[in-house]
């Protein structure tokens, strides 16, 4: 689903029917956060005659918290904003008719800007281009619908739904349970369908409070942009009924965590057929196999960007709907790198890896630059873990920690060669200054049991 906005002559046309007042243009920073500039219609549409629209490159150095990594370097040339067309929605949310685009952003001579989200992914899809694919993915996310938290040192709780009751126990696919916040999730869809975000299914996951939703499958860019958007369009609609929508990978202590699921295949260019299964047998195809293998291989290196927070690592435990190592099966939701059962047309893989904290663009190139390396190197995946069989009991391959996945993303070459020296500097810069903000922190269970006890 789009806005039918295709070029700069439909977005005037769109801007002229919709009587546009405001428009707001939104970077997607390396958090997944929205950063840009909102400004009357008028100064956004003489902007686009003379790229007139300027952010600071520091935008792409922030951390999470908005501060700037201590190795940043001199960041404080201008980029031009540049509106991607494809992207302009109206922002149901507003009484006042507002567009939101998404921006692209170069420097001033014309380059691109290698640190932008957007531009890696781009770069990724690139590389399978020139080797007539064509990557399809289909986003799986999750997120936890709580009470309003104006105190960090206290846990969350989930809020109370139309029964007079808190959720507090697992309802895994429970109807009744998604219902107790129908108020919610219908200005959910509302707001998704105002501004053409393609969702598909929703279902209630296993924790209490714990909402999946899942898109259509598509181009891997679109994709990301429906996901950047949609997190912002669900916290926004739980505002409206003074509750939260986090996508933090590990909210609460006693529930599962959230994941940013992706469905990932690629079809050849120019007919159009899945290339993980043969033409004759519908059998998988050793490009199958090959690109499994990148994935195994190639994962650990880019954990920081599947689990790129401290708070990430909390999730990828045993038994909590979560993988802990690198191993693939088929309908197995125990394994990193799940293959469900389906058509051969519609053969795909799964990486159940990132959490639904990280960001969507960066989480989707990771993905398919992991896969993209297996095809390269034609090494085939190890043999599948049988359906019957849980990977959780076997050995913990991923990262337990930021700094453990740092120093595997410091090794992967081949890794950072597909998604760019530069920014994998750049970006493992910004999660060592967040690891070295989170040190001075003093947590509540120091305080309880270290206080009057040591």
């Amino acid at each position: 689903m789009s806005s039918g906005v295709n070029d700069e002559q439909d977005l005037f046309s769109f801007i002229k029917e919709h009587k546009i007042v405001e428009v707001e243009c939104l970077v997607p920073d390396v958090a997944g956060m929205a950063r840009g500039k909102i400004l009357p219609t008028e100064k956004f549409l003489a902007s686009l005659e003379n790229r007139g629209l300027r952010i600071p490159e520091t935008v792409y150095h922030m951390t999470v918290t908005g501060g700037y990594s201590e190795k940043t370097t001199d960041t404080s040339r201008d980029l031009c904003l540049l509106p991607d067309p494809r992207t302009a929605r109206r922002v149901p949310w507003y009484e006042e008719p507002t567009l939101q685009i998404i921006c692209d952003t170069e420097f001033l001579d014309g380059a691109p800007t290698p640190l932008a989200p957007r531009r890696v992914l781009r770069s990724v899809l690139s590389h399978f281009e020139e080797r007539g694919l064509r990557p399809m993915v289909a986003p799986e996310l999750e997120f936890f619908l709580v009470d309003v938290n104006d105190d960090p040192d206290y846990p969350l709780r989930t809020p109370i739904g139309r029964s007079g009751r808190r959720d507090n126990a697992r309802q895994a696919l429970g109807v009744d349970a998604v219902n107790e916040y129908s108020k919610t999730l219908e200005k959910v869809f509302d707001y998704c369908d105002d501004s053409g975000i393609d969702i598909d299914t929703l279902s209630h996951e296993s924790g209490a409070g714990q909402i999946e939703m899942n898109f259509n499958h598509g181009d891997p860019l679109e994709m990301a942009d429906q996901a950047f958007l949609f997190k912002r369009t669900a916290r926004e609609a739980a505002l409206q009924h003074n509750i939260y929508a986090t996508f933090m990978a590990k909210p609460m202590r006693n529930e599962p965590g959230s994941a940013l699921h992706i469905h990932q295949s690629f079809v050849d260019t120019k007919s159009g057929r899945n290339r993980f299964s043969t033409v004759r047998t519908g059998e998988e195809t050793s490009l199958f196999h090959y690109y499994l293998g990148g994935l195994q291989r190639h994962m650990l290196g880019a954990m920081p960007i599947m689990a790129p927070y401290v708070n990430s690592y909390r999730r990828l435990a045993r038994g909590v709907d979560a993988p802990i190592n690198t191993h693939w099966g088929y309908d197995n939701r125990t394994v990193g790198f799940r293959v469900p059962l389906d058509r051969p047309e519609a053969r795909r893989i799964e990486n159940r890896v990132a959490g639904a904290d990280a960001n969507p663009y960066l989480a989707i190139a990771a993905s398919l630059a992991c896969g993209l390396a297996g095809l390269d190197e034609r090494r085939r995946a190890r043999k599948p873990l049988e359906s019957h069989r849980s990977a959780w009991d076997l050995q913990h391959q991923l990262p337990m920690t930021l700094y453990e996945a740092l120093d595997r993303m410091h090794r992967d070459k081949k890794l950072q060669s597909l998604l760019g020296v530069d920014f994998i500097e750049t970006y493992a810069n910004i999660k060592e200054s967040e690891l070295e903000e989170f040190q001075k922190v003093i947590s509540p269970w120091e305080r309880e049991h270290l206080l009057l006890s040591v």
